[in-house]
C-alpha cells in the first residue's frame, strides 16, 4: 500500500509530531535528492520515501499517522567529490541533526565509512551502513511540568557542583539497581538529599547530548565516559535512561523538575565545537553526509578539516544554518527541557575565524540578542587547541568563564611554589585584573581547583605525576603540568605524617575556593575524598575508577565542606556583587577600606611585599560594613567583618592580629589545620599560630 504523504512545512527543522502525524524537515544545500527512511521498532525493516518538497534548501514532508516512537533516518543523494569537500553517499543512513531522541549505538563496521578502510579516502565506498548506525526517534513533546520554571538564582549566590549522571549514581547504595547510572537515578531522593546537605545551588551535568563511543576505545574494551563526542544536539543521551528511549525526554524533564523542586538549578556542559564524525578519515553518521561544506570548517580546498579541538573537525560557525542549529538546540533545552544554563566546552572554537578568535563573532551576537538564551547562565571554557585559543578574560559581558588562572594560582600556593602573592590575591578577590576592565562583575570568574579534566582533589595532594596506564596510551595522554604535590609519598600510604599533610591541604584548598569572591565550582566526589588512583585523564574509564565511591566516603570532610558552603551563604561579604575598591565605601558605616592586606607581623602590606617569591603568609581583612550593593529590596547590606590568615609555608607562622580601627577582639570561626572552629576570643595585638599549610578565619567581635 502506498503511504499517504503531504507536502508539510519547511519549519521547524527536525521531526515534529502534532497528534495527527509528523512533519519531517532536513536542510541540505548540496543534496540532489533526499530519502526519508522509516524503520520498525527493532530498527531493521526499512521503508524509503522520496521527499519531493524543498524550500530554501530545506527538504520537507508530512506523514499522517506517524507518531512518537517512530524510528527514522535519511539518505542524501548528491555529489561525491572529497577534494572539494563534497561527501554525499546514499548508502549511508544519516541521523537527523534535530533528532530529539536517538536509539542505538554505532557498531564499528567498515560500512559506516564513506571510503574503503585502508584505502583512498577520496574513493566512494557503497556498503550500506543501515545495520550499524543509530536511528532518530520521533518524540512526544507533552509533559506535566506543573508550575515548574527556571529558578533564576542570582550568580553571586550560586555554588556549582560539576557532576556526571552515571558516575554520581552508579555506586550509590540507596539508588535501586535499575536506576543506577540514569537520569531517574540522579533524581532519586538519596542523591537530592546529598546535594541539599552539601548546599550547592546548581548541578553542572557533564555532556548529556547523545554521543558516540570512539572506535579505538571500543576496540580496546573502553568507552567514552566523559561524553565529549556529540552526535545529537537536541537528544538526551539514551544510555542514561531508565525508562527507555521512547521516554528519555520525559525522564530528563523529570530530573530537571525534581532538581528545581529541591531548589537546585541544572546547567548543561555542551559540546558545539565539533562532532563525532572526526576528520576526513572519520565515519559518515550525520552532518558529513548531509552537507559537509556547510557544517564543517574545511581546509586545503575542502578535502581536509580545520581542527581547533583535537578531535578532527570544527563546526563552521560562519554558516547561518550551523548557527541556527546551535541556537535552536539551546532554545530547545531552555524552553522545552527547562534547564537553567550552559557551560560551553572549548568555547573559543565557537568564536574562531581560522587563526584568530573574535569575541564579537556572530555566535556571541546571536546569544546576546536571543530573548530566551540570553536570560540563562552562560559559562565558557575560554580556550581551545588552536593558535591564539587561550582567551581567559576576553568573553562578552553576559558570560562567566572557567578561570584556569584561579586553578593554577591556588594549586601553586598550597603546594608551596615560589611566586609573588599578588596573583594569589587577585584570584581570592574575584580576578578583577581579568574581568574588571570591561564592566563585568566577580561572578564572571567561575573558580575551581579541580574539574573532571585532571586530578581529583585527593589525587592533587597524593601524586606528583599522572598515572594513566589504564587508558592504554602508555601514559602519554593527559596533562603533564598538574601543579600537584604528593605530600611526601606517591599514591596510597599509611604514613600518618603524610596523611595528615594531605588532609590539611585538602581542607585549605576547599576553604580557599569557598571563601573566594566569584562563583565556586566543586567537582563531584571531592567532598568525599574520591580518588582516581592518579589518573588525570579518565575520559575512557567508565568503571569504578571514575564512579563516585559512596560507601568509603570521608564523612568528616563532607561535613567540613557543607559547613563552609553554609558559612559562605550566610555572609554576603564572601559573595560581593562588585569588586573591592581598596578604599572606604561612600555612605557606609565604616571609615575603613573595604579590604585590607597584612603581613604576618600585623603590618599592612607594601608594594615590595607583594613581589617576594618566598613569602607564603598573608592576612586579608574583609569589611562587612563596606558592602557596596543593597539587597533585593533595596536595603543596605551589612555583615560581620573577617580576617583570613593564610599560611602556605611548610612550617607554622605566628600572625599578629591587627588592632585599632581594624578590630579589638577576634573570634576563630574556622581552622583548617584541625577541621574545627574553636570559638576562641583573642585581643588585637595577640599572636595567633597558624599551622603549616592551613588557614584560619577569624570574625571581628
Amino acid at each position: 500500500m502506498e503511504r499517504d504523504m503531504w507536502p508539510g512545512r519547511p519549519y521547524p527543522l527536525g521531526a515534529s509530531y502534532d497528534g495527527i502525524g509528523t512533519n519531517f524537515t532536513l536542510f541540505s544545500e548540496v543534496a540532489e535528492r533526499v530519502e526519508l527512511c522509516l524503520f520498525d521498532e527493532s530498527g531493521s525493516a526499512e521503508e524509503r520515501l522520496d521527499m519531493t518538497e524543498v524550500d530554501g534548501y530545506v527538504w520537507h514532508c508530512f506523514l499522517p499517522g506517524i507518531g512518537h516512537g517512530q524510528r527514522y533516518g535519511y539518505r542524501v543523494h548528491g555529489p561525491h567529490d572529497p577534494e572539494n569537500g563534497l561527501r554525499c553517499n546514499p548508502s549511508k543512513v544519516l541521523l537527523d541533526p534535530y533528532a530529539t531522541a536517538i536509539d542505538g549505538e554505532v557498531r564499528w563496521d567498515p560500512a559506516v565509512y564513506g571510503y574503503p578502510l585502508g584505502g583512498d579516502d577520496r574513493k566512494r565506498y557503497d556498503a550500506d551502513s543501515s545495520p550499524f548506525v543509530p536511528r532518530a526517534v520521533v518524540t512526544n513533546p507533552w509533559f506535566e511540568w506543573g508550575d515548574d520554571r527556571q529558578l533564576r538564582i542570582p550568580w553571586h549566590e550560586t555554588v556549582v557542583y560539576e557532576a556526571h549522571v552515571k558516575g554520581l549514581t552508579m555506586r550509590h547504595p540507596d539508588v535501586p539497581d535499575d536506576l543506577k547510572g540514569t537520569y531517574a537515578g540522579m533524581a532519586h531522593p538519596a542523591v537530592i538529599e546529598h546535594l541539599q546537605r552539601l548546599g550547592v545551588t546548581a548541578v553542572e551535568l557533564m555532556p548529556v547530548h547523545h554521543f558516540v563511543h570512539d572506535q579505538h576505545l571500543v576496540e580496546h574494551g573502553l568507552r567514552n565516559y566523559w561524553g565529549y563526542n556529540s552526535i545529537g544536539f537536541l537528544a538526551p543521551h539514551s544510555d542514561y535512561s531508565a525508562w527507555g528511549v521512547e521516554q528519555v525526554v520525559s525522564e530528563f524533564k523529570y530530573l530537571v523538575r525534581t532538581m528545581h523542586e529541591a531548589g537546585i538549578e541544572v546547567i548543561l556542559d555542551v559540546v558545539y565545537n565539533h562532532t563525532a564524525e572526526g576528520n576526513h578519515l572519520g565515519p559518515i553518521l550525520s552532518l558529513k553526509g548531509i552537507d559537509n561544506p556547510a557544517y564543517y570548517l574545511l581546509a586545503d580546498g575542502g578535502r581536509y578539516y580545520f581542527d581547533t579541538t583535537g578531535t578532527g573537525n570544527t563546526l563552521n560557525m560562519r554558516q547561518p544554518h550551523v548557527l541556527q542549529l546551535i541556537i535552536d538546540s539551546l532554545r530547545y533545552w531552555v524552553s522545552e527541557m527547562h534547564v537553567d544554563g550552559f557551560r560551553f566546552d572549548l568555547a573559543a572554537s565557537l568564536a574562531r575565524q581560522f587563526h584568530q578568535v573574535d569575541r564579537l563573532s556572530a555566535f556571541f551576537d546571536l546569544i546576546q540578542i536571543d530573548p530566551v538564551v540570553s536570560q540563562v547562565k552562560l559559562i565558557a571554557e575560554p580556550w581551545d587547541l588552536g593558535e591564539g585559543g587561550y582567551q581567559v578574560g576576553n568573553f562578552p559581558t553576559l558570560w562567566s568563564e572557567w578561570n584556569g588562572l584561579y586553578r593554577d594560582s591556588v594549586r601553586d600556593y598550597w603546594r608551596g611554589a615560589d611566586q609573588g602573592l599578588g596573583d594569589f590575591a587577585y584570584r581570592l578577590t574575584g580576578s578583577s585584573d581579568l574581568y574588571g576592565r570591561t564592566g563585568r562583575r566577580p561572578h564572571a570568574s567561575v573558580n575551581f581547583v579541580t574539574a573532571h579534566d585532571g586530578f581529583t582533589l585527593t589525587d592533587l595532594v597524593s601524586y606528583d605525576h599522572k598515572h594513566n596506564e589504564a587508558n592504554g596510551e602508555d601514559n602519554r595522554d593527559g596533562a603533564d603540568d598538574n601543579r600537584s604535590w604528593n605530600s611526601g609519598a606517591e599514591g596510597p600510604t599509611d604514613d600518618p605524617e603524610v596523611t595528615e599533610i594531605r588532609g590539611r591541604r585538602r581542607r585549605a584548598m576547599m576553604a580557599t575556593l569557598l571563601l573566594s569572591q566569584g562563583v565556586p565550582m566543586l567537582r563531584h566526589g571531592d567532598e568525599f575524598g574520591h580518588s582516581q588512583q592518579g589518573n588525570n585523564n579518565a575520559y575512557c574509564q567508565d568503571n569504578e575508577l571514575s564512579w563516585v565511591d559512596w560507601e568509603n566516603a570521608d564523612e568528616d570532610f563532607m561535613e567540613f565542606c557543607a559547613q563552609l558552603v553554609a558559612f559562605r551563604r550566610e555572609h554576603p561579604v564572601f559573595t560581593r556583587r562588585r569588586f573591592f575598591e581598596g578604599e572606604p565605601i561612600i555612605g557606609s558605616k565604616s571609615k575603613l577600606s573595604d579590604i585590607g592586606w597584612f603581613r604576618a607581623d600585623g603590618v599592612e602590606m607594601e608594594d615590595e611585599d607583594w613581589e617576594t617569591g618566598f613569602a607564603k603568609s598573608l592576612g586579608v581583612f574583609l569589611n562587612g560594613l563596606a558592602l557596596p550593593d543593597p539587597d533585593q529590596r533595596g536595603h543596605r547590606l551589612t555583615d560581620d567583618s573577617f580576617l583570613l590568615l593564610f599560611n602556605g609555608d611548610h612550617s607554622d607562622v605566628s600572625f599578629v592580629l591587627p588592632g585599632g580601627d581594624w578590630g579589638k577582639l577576634w573570634v576563630t570561626e574556622f581552622d583548617t589545620a584541625d577541621q574545627t572552629g574553636s570559638g576562641e576570643v583573642q585581643k588585637a595585638g595577640a599572636k595567633v599560630v597558624v599551622a603549616a599549610r592551613s588557614l584560619q578565619v577569624l570574625r571581628r567581635a
